[in-house]
Parts: structure tokens; C-alpha cells; sequence
């Protein structure tokens, strides 16, 4: 599927998956994001029912629980793309857990990018001198195999009251940069409350927003969502994209939303080996994501976080495709390729690898 999918075939691909896997759930019901969010897949039995075939390496890898680097969570909507995938496709390999998480290789972290040794107050990361990176949650729509912060991942967060008094206290930081976890999956009274506490911070200009939620469970992009962002512009989000089969038409209409909230959609991509560490697949992703009006702005190598070898591709291979998508695409779909110093000290950037 694809944002070119023709709508009418995606609503009937939904209906249909509603209908067989969550036999008692309304067309409302799947509209709902609080619903999509009660109803994750967090077991192995729960993604067999929705899935159906598995292949052997997915099978390996649902029944290797105590190799898991993370907590499994799959939103419905999700696993209804995930039944358009072939086992072992590109989707499946990014959301499913596999066997070789509890393989530590040399080098890796699990704290990839320094971050407790940069925290300043709880859930509060200042790795620049002017931006400070607030996790406001530790929970996903989805849990990313790849995630940096698998060690977080759906434990209790820390409160933000130590965090945003470190803020009014510290007029270096100009831009905060809300992460986690994923922001949006915050309620809009929680979500309100944090961004309005942010905007009474005379010195915080910036404001930016990390999230896979129009990828993820586009369903969480209401209107009262779109009106919340807007009232608390100039917001920016940083979406984030895998491989081009999450550019459904409910993803599409997400996107529509949040630019007519006035809201401007950057994205970033993690290259991924076997999976989007290819010249048409990038293609294909970012310009579709301009055909939604989302600028490709972060093409990130692979951090070195433990149980992740086997997804991370190399700088020499990513340095090759952005070097081939010059001139063969617009120049506005071509990214930044920016490594993540380990152990922190931020973004640096690898850039294509020219002939000369």
C-alpha cells in the first residue's frame, strides 16, 4: 500500500481485517485512537492471530520473549498494514521481534547516545548549550525494534515538574525538543498542559514535536488535535518514516490535517539494513513524502544501540544512496545524513560520498 493506494481499496482492506481479527470492535471503535492504543498487540499469540502465516524467522523471534530488547506493541491499524506484507516484509522486520535482539555486538550501548550522562533533571536531556531534548512519555503508538530508547521503553516516565523549573532557571535553552516515547500519544488536556507550561518559558522560542503518530495511528490526528497544535504555534513536528508502505491514505489525511493547522511536517528516517538502504526505496519514501507536504529532512545512520546489528546498514552504503539521489531526484527530497556521536555530543554530518 502506498499513499497512491486508491482510498476505497484501503477502506475496504481495514474493514475486512476489522472484521476477522477484532470481530466485536465498530467502525468507531477503529476510529477511536484510544481504542487503537487499549488494543496493541503486546504477545506473541496476539500478532500469530492477527497475521495469520509467519515466517520462520518471525516465528523465531515471537517465541524468543526473553531475548526481546523491548516490550512488543503494535497498534491495529498497524497490523492491518502488516497483513498487506508478505512474511519477512519490510514493515514486519521493523515492528516484529527477532532472535538476534539478545546479541550484544562490540561497540554497542544501551545508552547509545549518553543520554543519562547528560540528563540535567528527570526526563530532561541537554546534550547543545541552547536546546534541551524533554522525554515527556516512554510510550509509542508502536515499539520500534531499532529504538534508541528501548531501555525506557514503556516504563513508568518521569514527571515534568523538575524538568520545567530546570528550564525557567536556565535562560541558555531556546529550543526544546519534545520526545520520548511518543508526545502525541499523550491526551490533549496532558498534552495542553505541557506545550502551555513550555510557551510561558520567556526564553524557550523553539518548540519541536518527535513523533511516528500519523505513520503509527494516524487516527490520534483529530481535529481537537489539529486546533491544540495550531494555538500553540510556531510549533514544528519531526515525523518519522520508515519505508514507503506507511504512506497510506489515512496517513495522507493526518498530513493534510496538521498543514492546514498551519503546522510544518519535517520527517526522519533511520537506514535500516535489508529493509530501506536502497536507492528506489528512499526514493519512493521521500517523495511521497513531499506529494504530502513533508519535507525529508534526516536520513540517520543506525545508532549503536545493544540488540540492533542486525538492522544497522553502513555509512558507506548510505554516503552511496544520497550520492546516486542527486540528480536523479528533486533536490528536496534529498536528506541530511547525520550520525549520532556515541555517547553523546550530538548530530554530525556524513554527507554523500562524492567521486572527487
Amino acid at each position: 500500500m502506498s499513499v497512491h493506494a486508491d482510498q476505497s481499496m484501503w477502506s475496504r482492506h481495514e474493514r475486512e481485517f476489522r472484521r476477522r481479527v477484532y470481530p466485536a470492535a465498530t467502525a468507531a471503535d477503529w476510529q477511536d485512537w484510544r481504542w487503537q492504543l487499549r488494543n496493541r498487540a503486546r504477545t506473541a499469540a496476539a500478532v500469530r492471530r492477527a497475521l495469520g502465516a509467519v515466517s520462520p524467522r518471525e516465528a523465531r523471534g515471537l517465541a524468543a520473549v526473553r531475548a526481546w530488547r523491548m516490550p512488543l506493541g503494535i497498534t491495529p491499524y498497524l497490523l492491518a498494514l502488516l497483513a498487506t506484507e508478505a512474511p519477512d516484509g519490510p514493515l514486519r522486520r521493523t515492528l516484529l521481534p527477532d532472535e538476534r535482539e539478545g546479541i550484544r555486538a562490540p561497540g554497542e550501548l544501551l545508552d547509545p547516545l549518553g543520554e543519562e550522562a547528560h540528563q540535567v533533571a528527570p526526563g530532561l536531556i541537554r546534550s547543545y548549550p541552547h536546546k534541551a531534548l524533554l522525554l515527556a512519555t516512554t510510550d509509542c503508538a508502536c515499539f520500534c525494534r531499532f529504538c534508541t530508547r528501548a531501555r525506557t521503553a514503556g516504563r513508568p516516565a518521569a514527571r515534568w515538574a523538575a524538568a520545567l523549573a530546570w528550564l525557567r532557571r536556565t535562560p541558555e535553552i531556546r529550543d526544546v525538543l519534545i520526545s520520548g516515547g511518543d508526545p502525541l500519544t499523550l491526551d490533549d488536556a496532558a498534552l495542553g498542559r505541557l506545550l502551555g507550561e513550555l510557551r510561558a518559558i520567556p526564553h524557550v522560542e523553539l518548540l519541536r514535536i518527535g513523533t511516528k503518530i500519523p505513520a503509527a495511528l494516524p487516527q490520534r490526528v483529530t481535529p481537537a488535535l489539529a486546533r491544540l497544535l495550531k494555538a500553540h504555534r510556531p510549533l514544528w513536528l519531526s515525523l518519522h518514516f520508515t519505508h514507503p508502505a506507511e504512506l497510506t491514505p489515512r496517513t495522507a489525511a493526518a498530513c493534510r490535517r496538521l498543514l492546514d493547522a498551519g503546522i510544518p511536517l519535517m520527517s526522519q528516517t533511520v537506514l535500516l539494513r535489508g529493509i530501506n538502504d536502497d536507492l528506489p526505496t528512499l526514493c519512493r519514501l521521500n517523495e511521497g513524502l513531499l506529494t504530502l507536504g513533508v519535507k525529508p529532512y534526516y536520513l540517520h545512520q543506525g545508532d549503536l544501540a545493544a540488540g540492533t546489528a542486525h538492522l544497522r546498514s553502513t555509512v558507506a552504503r548510505g554516503r552511496r544512496i544520497l550520492r546516486d539521489m542527486c540528480g536523479l531526484t528533486t533536490g528536496y527530497a534529498v536528506p541530511h545524513f547525520m550520525l549520532d556521536r556515541p555517547g553523546g555530543g550530538g548530530k554530525v554530518p556524513l554527507g554523500p560520498a562524492w567521486p572527487f
